[in-house]
């Protein structure tokens, strides 16, 4: 079976907390706090190992944030490689206020990185790879790393028969639709909206906008999902949006990484590429069923497989 990597240049120590009530001026005593692992492709890995698959979780991990969460990696029982680049990890916070259930997230911009962090990094992380492997860098982008990183790597990866899903956003997601060449690209609904220059309004549109990607060289699959509406997916033998059932929301993040997980392990087994989009919608429905910064339940995602709707989207 192939090996999955996935790739989180940064990474967080996500802490959580409860409060009373948020109010400016005051000391606010707040419950003990939670550490968690965090950033997309540590996410994504997690959600692999929930769903009983195994992946090289590379990451970013410095000073003692880092020492804490790859200790926390291992703990769940993940293999964690670090890149060794001896750079802070950024910290996260989290505070839920009791009184209205509202919740606060305070996210960090992560560390500068120089030139010779970012050639350090992707030498190891190409040092890692070999052919057939499925390469899944996932999450923001430190401070300082430019937005084409991934992108000459691909390249020579590529060429070494290495497959990268690439899940990322902003000036990294316009930068890989301008130069193209990946396997897989993934990315959600506001993200195509503002790439296409306009809002698709519906399921038909954003299928056109995907296969026109998938038709540019972007990448031989396209997803972009829409939300509640599921997600909407395009080869160059069709398009294809996957409804997922209907699941009461008990908090929405989490879904995203645990989609990717679903889906990079669905290809990893084998299954076809409409398949693994499907195991992917259902990974992200249950792990909207979860609270707070939970992933997806393996339990859960098997039942809700065989409620996922496929759908063929006629081009027009």
């Amino acid at each position: 079976m192939p090996r999955i990597i996935t790739v989180t240049l940064n990474p967080a120590l996500d802490l959580s907390t409860e409060t009373a009530r948020v109010t400016p001026g005051i000391k606010l005593r707040c419950e003990p706090p939670r550490a968690d692992p965090g950033g997309g492709g540590v996410n994504v890995s997690r959600a692999i190992l929930k769903l009983g698959g195994e992946s090289l979780c590379a990451v970013a991990a410095g000073g003692a944030a880092g020492a804490t969460l790859l200790a926390l990696l291992e703990a769940e029982g993940l293999q964690a490689r670090d890149l060794g680049l001896a750079l802070p990890t950024r910290e996260s916070l989290s505070v839920i206020e009791q009184a209205s259930g509202a919740q606060y997230r305070f996210v960090m911009p992560g560390p500068v990185w120089g030139e010779e962090h970012v050639a350090q990094a992707l030498a190891r992380i190409e040092g890692w790879c070999a052919p057939g492997d499925l390469l899944v860098p996932s999450g923001s982008l430190p401070p300082g790393v430019p937005a084409d990183v991934f992108l000459d790597l691909n390249e020579r990866l590529a060429a070494r028969g290495v497959r990268m899903v690439l899940d990322t956003s902003g000036e990294a997601l316009a930068a890989a639709v301008a130069r193209g060449g990946l396997f897989a690209l993934r990315m959600d609904d506001v993200e195509a909206d503002g790439l296409a220059g306009a809002v698709l309004a519906d399921v038909a549109a954003t299928a056109r906008f995907a296969a026109s990607l998938v038709a540019k060289g972007v990448a031989e699959i396209v997803q972009v999902a829409r939300g509640s509406e599921g997600t909407v997916l395009a080869t160059a033998s069709g398009r294809w949006h996957c409804v997922p059932p209907a699941v009461e929301v008990v908090s929405a993040v989490g879904a995203g990484d645990s989609h990717v997980g679903g889906f990079v392990l669905g290809l990893a087994r084998g299954l076809s590429t409409v398949d693994a989009c499907v195991q992917g919608v259902a990974a992200a429905a249950s792990a909207v069923g979860t609270p707070g910064t939970e992933l997806c339940e393996r339990e859960a995602v098997e039942r809700l497989v065989g409620g996922v709707v496929v759908r063929e989207v006629v081009a027009g």
